[in-house]
């Protein structure tokens, strides 16, 4: 008789289709677990609609990124029917509004409740996951939330859709060099349209694809800058095809705390499609990564463009190479961060969190 699978019950608001819950999904999926969704009309009072509806019975609940809203009424439910629960907040509200958008002063009154108030938010879940190492210091070391209480789990890129061309390309004329992002400040897209401008080497077109608060003022910075254009947003699911036809692909290189705690999805995604990539350094990154001088990737300070403008031209300047730097690119993405080491992470979580049960 096969063993009857174990249940996640995925609790929130949350959207199944952004890539940090499908990779999450599709890994509990291949570990043997059945995924139960529960999505509560309101989220402070969750656990009263759940208790009412009589959920299927579980062995973990699982709150998914950026629902901290939902946190609480889940903690609560999973009390009452003594369920661990884990929490991948991927993002902390307070780094967000004290750090990255200095809404308010670190020694600001606000600041101290919001710090207090998500400290005593994530203290609720039996295991918090962290996408990367430093992540997972800040939430230990800001936070206050025991070390061995954070488990890391990279987040990676979906394998089936973000793999290289099936045969070689010719390469573009001029170069084609790919940011796409949300325009917010820890991806430094105003550092890309300045590279451009500072640019000197073989003709490159510099795309910034994407929409978000930051793009209409990378537009006016970009005025008369005819080797740079902007693009919008493509589906999720066209965005490899577009990755593909680029021949460099770029990060980000904002000089937020932030940027330097996070490896961002583009830089997964551009890996595993075998594409050189230029980002800025980061202690987030794996440090045989960062020591590696043959990864395909290009590292640059933070908030520097003319470094990024001379990464792109010494590229630029070699292009019979940069299928060399895309093999290398895609090796570092099996090394590092392949699915199957997503997953080997995963299970380290689940079983810290289960332990017991």
């Amino acid at each position: 008789m096969s063993a009857t699978p174990r249940t996640v019950l995925w609790w929130g608001r949350f959207d199944p289709d952004y890539s940090r819950n499908r990779i999450l999904r599709q890994g509990y999926g291949k570990l043997g677990w059945q995924v139960v969704d529960f999505h509560p009309l309101l989220s402070p009072i969750g656990d009263l609609e759940a208790n009412l509806r009589q959920l299927p019975r579980a062995n973990l609940i699982h709150v998914p990124c950026f629902r901290q809203r939902d946190l609480a009424a889940a903690a609560r439910y999973a009390r009452r029917h003594r369920l661990p629960l884990l929490f991948d907040p991927l993002i902390s509200a307070y780094d967000k509004q004290v750090f990255e958008r200095a809404k308010f002063a670190e020694n600001s009154a606000t600041a101290r409740r919001l710090k207090s108030s998500e400290s005593g938010l994530f203290a609720r879940a039996n295991l918090v996951l962290a996408d990367t190492d430093a992540h997972a210091r800040f939430y230990s070391e800001s936070l206050g939330i025991a070390r061995d209480h954070v488990q890391v789990v990279y987040v990676g890129a979906e394998e089936a859709l973000f793999k290289p061309d099936a045969t070689p390309r010719a390469l573009n004329d001029p170069l084609e060099v790919l940011f796409y992002g949300s325009f917010i400040a820890l991806q430094g897209a105003e550092v890309i349209v300045e590279a451009a401008r500072l640019y000197q080497g073989p003709p490159v077109r510099w795309v910034l694809l994407g929409d978000g608060p930051l793009r209409a003022a990378c537009e006016q910075l970009a005025a008369g800058l005819p080797n740079l254009k902007f693009e919008n947003w493509l589906p999720y699911e066209k965005l490899p095809d577009r990755i593909r036809r680029a021949d460099i692909l770029l990060g980000v290189f904002g000089a937020t705390p932030k940027a330097q705690r996070v490896i961002p999805n583009k830089v997964f995604q551009a890996l595993a499609c075998g594409k050189p990539l230029v980002t800025c350094s980061a202690p987030a990154y794996p440090e045989p990564l960062r020591a590696s001088a043959q990864s395909g990737l290009t590292w640059v300070p933070p908030g520097d463009p003319e470094r990024l403008a001379a990464a792109v031209r010494d590229l630029a300047q070699h292009p019979g190479a940069l299928a060399t730097h895309g093999a290398a690119a895609l090796a570092t993405h099996h090394r590092f961060f392949s699915e199957q080491k997503i997953r080997e992470q995963l299970a380290a979580a689940l079983a810290a969190v289960t332990a017991g049960k």
